[in-house]
């Protein structure tokens, strides 16, 4: 069994679960099962549920809650479960991650809030949202200004670190931004501030960079989270040029699959022809692919799996495979 929460040594890949709808838009608890059941047999520490990848802001309170009283019944304890909450208003704050951390979630996902201008705003607002959720849930900060429209510094996240040690880990996403991977790193060594996990997201686009600068794995969404274990199992066991190779086979999915606005529509349907979910919609309003898309995504999988292939990649293939078209 896992330990059930958080804490600031975590690593490895925390993949985002998506979550799958039925034709009729319905929430498909039997693509979570199977889902759920994928991530763990992959051999991740933990899930994050209900993130902006889970099209959380298009679910009700009492489809939040199901999805996540679902996920932790299937993980059981074999894996962390990290819940986004991104509510507006710290009241609603409060309730759901009481309810949340009570159903036993590891700990909770959070960017600052949209329309924060200054430093002093966004000390502010975690002050009071750290007083509203309690000291004691730890706290994945995400730093993703493309999403939020705040930008965070590193003196800023160092302030932040030190004023609340219950944000355990730091999820990168600020895009071109590796340098801050370093200077977080160097804060550490240099005595200003204990040790924070830095999981990285925006699709790893950057992963093998990142963990070169002192990342501790993935937090993110890609529709293959068994290559991301694995690039960072290579890297971790200092087969660091092996963890690159493989990541470069598949960075053109990785990159199509990033696309601003259609690409959660790309993610879903590959999930969909790896069998793991029945239905690839986007719950309205949102993308759905047309017939050059499909042909399109087709080519970028079929040319993945030859190059699996042919750089004798043989043992991962099987796992790989897309099963249904």
């Amino acid at each position: 069994m896992t330990a059930r929460t958080l804490d600031s040594n975590a690593s490895g890949v925390y993949p985002i679960a998506i979550t799958p709808f039925t034709s009729d838009g319905a929430v498909d608890y039997d693509g979570i099962q199977r889902l759920t059941e994928f991530f763990l047999s992959c051999g991740v520490p933990g899930i994050t549920y209900l993130g902006v990848l889970g099209e959380a802001a298009k679910l009700s309170g009492q489809e939040s809650m199901k999805i996540l009283t679902t996920a932790l019944r299937l993980v059981n304890g074999q894996a962390q479960v990290i819940v986004g909450a991104s509510h507006a208003g710290f009241d609603n704050l409060h309730e759901f991650v009481a309810q949340a951390m009570g159903a036993g979630a590891s700990g909770i996902m959070v960017p600052p809030a949209t329309g924060l201008k200054s430093d002093d705003q966004v000390l502010r607002y975690f002050e009071g949202l750290v007083r509203s959720v309690g000291e004691d849930v730890p706290i994945v900060l995400q730093d993703y200004p493309q999403n939020s429209g705040v930008f965070m510094s590193t003196t800023l996240l160092c302030q932040l670190l030190k004023r609340h040690p219950s944000i355990k880990v730091v999820k990168h996403e600020e895009g071109s931004a590796l340098r801050k991977i370093t200077t977080l790193r160097t804060q550490e060594s240099s005595g200003d501030r204990s040790r924070t996990s830095i999981l990285v997201g925006n699709s790893g686009i950057h992963l093998p960079q990142e963990l070169q600068r002192g990342a501790d794995g993935a937090n993110t969404g890609v529709a293959f989270p068994e290559m991301l274990v694995e690039v960072c199992r290579r890297f971790f066991a200092d087969d660091v040029q092996s963890a690159e190779d493989l990541y470069d086979l598949f960075l053109p999915l990785v990159r199509h699959e990033q696309q601003p606005g259609i690409g959660l529509a790309i993610r879903k349907e590959i999930f969909r022809r790896r069998g793991l979910i029945g239905c690839a919609r986007v719950r309205a309003p949102g993308p759905a692919l047309d017939k050059d898309d499909h042909i399109e995504l087709t080519r970028l999988l079929d040319r993945l799996l030859h190059k699996l292939k042919t750089t004798g990649e043989e043992r991962l293939i099987m796992a790989w495979h897309v099963q249904a078209q």
